[in-house]
């Protein structure tokens, strides 16, 4: 079985050379996959550090794409891959050893949509104690959505999609264009409004189809989280950004934003989020308190940006965003 490993990147090649390096130790055979790094307009070292690697890696291919936003990425490389499976990690995880050989074994079903594995941390400095009410049960085992984290065990198991996070997804080619490909997903500051729920409208395609979705222990990953990521200001931008993608899909499901008030749309918040209820009673210095505040904030944000822009209005309507990407490899 032939995979596509498909890394989008932007101005963080330390972090890259890691993911590549742990590339190099896969278990499965080196002539069974390619790796096709998309370089999102970076303006470091990001091409050098993938030319360095091209002897070692002979299927290593280097795309560059400027146009902003990680579905752009995604999709730049879905165009060029050459595997009928494609197995998507962001440029800040590091590989297990046998992360394309618990892909490939969990694609030998052909009912098989989507798997993922493991997602553990790999914290720059030691973590704050707070960090662990972030982790939330599910009936395979925990997550901590936050900083896109997943401990499902040691067991292969048939999972719900929306519990294989964007750093660690991989999908049958075919599936992904039968659901139209991703939505906007991390775009820079200046384009905030432009974002969407990237990933998420995948995995709730492929529930509603009524795929298949595995999770493989030996397909895992370590993610990094950086010291500058533990802390009250980024969860609250945490919260802000993940109102937006859920305005975002609002929307797309409305037809338009709806008119309500900030003080209608918190007192919605607070009866509907269990986490924002938690956070009230007993737990004010809870980090809930941080990310539902900037939930709120971002999701109000995005509904005010929306009336009145047909512009904005049209782009979250889009039938897909394919069309997005127009990049250069070599």
């Amino acid at each position: 079985m032939y995979l596509s490993v498909i890394i989008p990147t932007r101005n963080r090649s330390s972090l890259l050379e890691k993911v590549i390096q742990s590339l190099t130790l896969q278990t499965y055979p080196r002539e069974n996959f390619e790796i096709i790094i998309v370089d999102n307009g970076s303006t470091d070292e990001t091409k050098s550090i993938v030319e360095s690697y091209k002897q070692n890696l002979p299927n290593l291919i280097y795309v560059y794409e400027q146009k902003p936003g990680l579905h752009v990425g995604r999709h730049a490389g879905l165009a060029v891959a050459k595997g009928e499976i494609l197995v998507y990690g962001d440029d800040d995880i590091e590989a297990f050893p046998t992360w394309l050989e618990g892909v490939a074994e969990s694609f030998q079903d052909p009912t098989v949509a989507l798997v993922g594995g493991n997602e553990f941390p790999r914290f720059e400095s030691a973590p704050p104690a707070w960090i662990e009410r972030l982790w939330q049960k599910t009936p395979w085992g925990k997550t901590n959505g936050v900083y896109s984290l997943i401990d499902f065990g040691d067991e292969v198991k048939e999972i719900s999609p929306r519990y294989v996070y964007g750093c660690n997804f991989s999908i049958r080619k075919k599936v992904l264009s039968e659901v139209g490909g991703f939505h906007p997903d991390a775009m820079p500051d200046d384009l905030l409004k432009y974002r969407g729920d990237g990933e998420t409208a995948v995995s709730e395609a492929i529930l509603r189809k009524g795929n298949r979705t595995i999770f493989n222990p030996k397909a895992s990953v370590y993610h990094w989280v950086p010291k500058s990521r533990m802390s009250m200001k980024y969860l609250y931008k945490r919260g802000y950004i993940q109102g937006i993608s859920n305005s975002y899909a609002d929307i797309r499901e409305k037809g338009k934003p709806a008119h309500i008030s900030f003080y209608s749309y918190l007192r919605h918040m607070v009866k509907s989020r269990k986490n924002a209820i938690k956070s009230i009673i007993g737990k004010y210095q809870s980090p809930y308190v941080h990310y539902s505040r900037g939930y709120v904030d971002g999701f109000f944000y995005h509904q005010k940006a929306t009336q009145g822009d047909k512009n904005l209005l049209n782009w979250i309507q889009k039938d897909d965003y394919f069309e997005d990407c127009c990049f250069s490899s070599e």
